[in-house]
């Protein structure tokens, strides 16, 4: 790991210190300019060590995810799918031929995924999603899902039983109380200065960053609120979730969320800001 700056300079004034042949660098000053070029010498270390320590993270993350049949090399390998090429014979990476680099990454239409093993028997759930004009969604072209499809058959470790979620959206319920200043914001929520809504921005601002299949906490939700300006206060009354029920082929009904809840498809989208309420 790492030193810090001030350990390793600490470690060559102790080295300068004992050794005799140096007993004239003794300078408390911070411009005396031994004592810069230790500095210049230390800063120049630290970041050696941290190129070195992002080196090892990056080695070990690759031999973590390069074996094959592990959690992160089913994840690995749906973010290298490429639509539309054939995979080399017996092995599990693509023949790009002549393909140019832009070709090759808009090939890789699989935009997000996440790996879990299921809970109740023996089976590795795969979560994908793509992109539609900068927000996640799912694959409704029977050609990719074909195609993605016989990937993952090819590619699966013999015997593996294998789920591919390929679902819309779940659609978020929030229903929210703001307590609003009455200088910044009107009674809907607007902007009295940039006629814009920011507590809808900031919420919205609040899903792109939230991880892929990741936890949504609703703690942290309200605290992304509550940084808005013109929020005084903000009380979270009810949320819920529906997600794609395969028996109904559609939504099933919205369940209440509490404290947090990972997306049934991996991701959420917030179904309307009309139950956001506005008060003095």
């Amino acid at each position: 790991m790492a030193r810090t700056v001030i350990e390793i300079e600490n470690n060559i004034f102790n080295k300068i210190a004992n050794d005799e042949r140096l007993t004239a660098l003794s300078s408390v000053s911070k411009v005396a300019i031994y004592r810069l070029f230790v500095f210049v010498v230390a800063y120049s270390i630290f970041i050696l060590e941290n190129l070195f320590d992002t080196h090892e993270k990056e080695i070990n993350e690759k031999i973590f995810s390069q074996k094959t049949g592990r959690l992160p090399w089913y994840k690995t390998m749906a973010l290298t799918y490429q639509y539309g090429f054939d995979l080399v014979p017996d092995k599990d990476y693509f023949d790009n031929g002549n393909a140019s680099d832009e070709e090759i990454e808009a090939s890789k239409i699989i935009k997000y995924a996440a790996v879990n093993e299921a809970e109740d028997f023996s089976r590795i759930i795969v979560k994908i999603a793509g992109e539609k004009d900068g927000k996640l969604s799912d694959f409704d072209d029977p050609s990719q899902v074909e195609a993605i499809e016989a990937y993952f058959e090819e590619i699966k470790v013999a015997g593996t039983d294998l789920t591919i979620i390929n679902y819309k959206a779940d659609q978020l319920y929030l229903k929210m109380q703001i307590q609003r200043d009455v200088l910044i914001l009107d009674q809907n929520g607007m902007s009295k200065l940039n006629a814009n809504y920011p507590v809808v921005d900031a919420l919205r601002q609040f899903m792109k960053e939230l991880d892929f299949n990741g936890k949504l906490r609703l703690s942290a939700l309200v605290d992304k609120v509550q940084l808005v300006p013109g929020v005084i206060d903000a009380t979270l009354i009810g949320a819920q979730s529906s997600w794609i029920d395969p028996d109904l082929n559609g939504y099933g009904v919205p369940q209440p969320i509490f404290i947090s809840k990972v997306a049934e498809s991996g991701y959420y989208e917030i179904v309307t800001f009309d139950d956001i309420e506005y008060v003095v």
